[in-house]
């Protein structure tokens, strides 16, 4: 598993941040970022969760 955020279409929400914070982070400057890309499959069914949870569609993820 692989998760990726397009920073272009990214408007920091927080969405994903609050569903997996051990995964996504918003830095000092509001951008996301992945602090584990390739997550652990104990946090996998979370990670899931915030991709489609994503207002912005700007979180990819790859199995």
């Amino acid at each position: 598993m692989k998760v990726e955020v397009d920073p272009m279409i990214c408007e920091a929400n927080g969405v994903c941040t609050g569903l997996a914070p051990e995964v996504f982070e918003l830095d000092d400057d509001d951008e996301l970022r992945v602090l584990l890309p390739e997550p652990p499959l104990a946090l996998a069914d979370r990670v899931r969760h915030a991709v489609r949870s994503c207002p912005k569609a700007a979180l990819t993820l790859s199995e």
